[in-house]
């Protein structure tokens, strides 16, 4: 049953909106926003680059784990997943009984404008030699665990924040009362 104590849930690859869009779908909605990796810094007590520097990917993704596990009955929410979210397929499962999935998308140019107007310090993605064919080789890599999740997709290349938030609103209301 969809209705309007579902969370919106918005996935993708940084820089595709999840943030900017998350907040105003929020707003929209009037539903909490909730950043999976600001929970992650918190119970971590450092930035997401010093735990990648200081414990590795593989606690990152643990503490990710933790997070979804903590969010699994939270309602009324808009929730934006960290990037990586999906390669973890317990995640999804954690997730998905309250949830309805938005695949936010853009182009790996679009991702790396975006990504660049945040600087280095915030993404570690731009420190390697060449940051567009790494965005390429995550994207590539990552596809197949955006569409496990069912993902309703969602362009984000040229658009206005309102504008997107707007279409997912849309959806979301018009899922209620539905089966």
């Amino acid at each position: 049953m969809h209705d309007m104590d579902r969370n919106a849930c918005l996935l993708g690859f940084m820089g595709t909106g999840k943030t900017s869009v998350g907040k105003v779908l929020a707003n929209t909605l009037d539903m909490e926003f909730i950043e999976t990796d600001d929970l992650i810094v918190k119970k971590a007590g450092k930035s997401i680059p010093a735990i990648f520097k200081d414990d590795g990917e593989i606690r990152f993704r643990e503490l990710e784990i933790a997070v979804c596990k903590e969010l699994q009955d939270v309602r009324r929410s808009v929730i934006s997943l960290g990037g990586g979210v999906m390669l973890n397929y317990i995640n999804f499962l954690y997730l998905r009984q309250h949830s309805d999935f938005f695949h936010l998308i853009a182009s790996p140019s679009t991702i790396l404008a975006r990504i660049m107007q945040d600087g280095k310090d915030k993404r570690p993605l731009l420190a390697c030699p060449d940051p567009l064919a790494e965005i390429n080789r995550l994207l590539y890599l990552r596809k197949p665990f955006y569409k496990i999740a069912g993902a309703r997709e969602i362009l984000t290349d040229d658009r206005l924040i309102p504008s997107i938030a707007g279409e997912i609103a849309t959806i979301m209301k018009g899922h209620e009362g539905c089966e």
